[in-house]
């Protein structure tokens, strides 16, 4: 089982420190051991960095060293001394790489939302199913709540550049009035071609979609989640790249408000995927970004797409626009 360290400053007060059980008060930075289990899960236990007893063998190897503060980097500096190598023991590259990193955090805008806009929703690998409500998934997708999700598609790389899509209308050509894993068609000739150059530029390639029909064909829901996972499975076949996706079920109520937290325009689906689906890598969200049709204008059946970009801070582009022949 690989491990981990991971460093960020706590978004509430809601975390403990699996040492001393105490609270960890938001704001104040602490330290996650990263581990991957047998399913492919990563589950983080977080740490006082006073509490913090496991070898740190350089800062270099911590994720998000670089996006402290002077102050608490210092602090870190100092649990390397009696077990390895303190920056002033260092190598001359060593130290030049401590420097760059100093620079760089200061150019670079990493995913720490304010406390306000952050979400927590608690994750458990006990809450992970092979089933959502009465219907069955197929191998690799499992059900968290109102979202389905894919496990793992083989040679995925978590990565600090995201690079995010919806589905209908953005990527795929369908229409509610057909169903079936066939029912659709690529709704840009370039699509490929993009997603590959993404892929090998080190995007980690994500698809968060709504889908509505699962929660509300109560008598035909296998139809449903066979036809939603049969067309994404066979898009990614088309484009031959991984990627990951996450299908928000959950419906919005009847005056138009959002009230499921996963559902587009909610963050929800991102909010998992970066705390606990990309072995504690901090997104840089300078090179983030996020692509979808439901934009707000006029002829736009909403604007759910663009006001998710907005909730996560996310640079936002329409597909028309980012699958031009010109690029973006």
């Amino acid at each position: 089982m690989s491990t981990k360290i991971v460093a960020e400053y706590a978004k509430s007060g809601r975390s403990s420190c699996k040492m001393c059980g105490k609270a960890i008060a938001a704001k104040a930075p602490r330290l996650g051991l990263v581990s991957r289990d047998a399913r492919g899960y990563d589950v983080t236990k977080w740490h006082h960095v006073d509490c913090f007893s496991e070898t740190i063998e350089s800062l270099e190897t911590i994720k998000g060293f670089a996006s402290l503060e002077r102050a608490d980097q210092e602090a870190l500096e100092k649990l390397l001394d009696g077990s390895n190598k303190s920056p002033e023991q260092g190598t001359v590259q060593d130290k030049e790489e401590i420097e760059l990193d100093e620079r760089n955090k200061k150019k670079i805008k990493l995913s720490t939302p304010d406390e306000k806009a952050e979400l927590e929703i608690a994750f458990s690998v006990s809450d992970i199913t092979d089933k959502y409500k009465n219907a069955s998934l197929l191998p690799k997708w499992k059900a968290f709540h109102t979202v389905i999700f894919l496990e793992r598609d083989d040679g995925l790389q978590d990565s600090e550049k995201i690079a995010a899509f919806d589905f209908d209308g953005c990527l795929a050509k369908t229409s509610v009035k057909r169903v079936g894993a066939d029912a659709w068609s690529l709704m840009y000739p370039s699509i490929p071609e993009k997603l590959q150059a993404l892929y090998n530029d080190g995007y980690k390639l994500v698809i968060f979609t709504n889908e509505s029909n699962i929660e509300r064909w109560k008598n035909k829901r296998q139809v449903a989640v066979d036809s939603k996972i049969g067309r994404l499975n066979n898009f990614i076949k088309q484009v031959k790249v991984p990627i990951q996706v996450f299908i928000a079920c959950g419906l919005s109520n009847s005056d138009g408000k959002m009230h499921d937290p996963f559902r587009k325009p909610k963050p929800g689906m991102w909010r998992i995927m970066e705390k606990h689906f990309n072995s504690g890598i901090p997104i840089n969200m300078d090179q983030s970004f996020y692509v979808g049709d439901a934009a707000g204008r006029p002829d736009d059946h909403s604007d759910a797409d663009i006001k998710f970009a907005e909730a996560i801070g996310l640079k936002f582009y329409v597909p028309e626009e980012y699958f031009s022949s010109e690029g973006s």
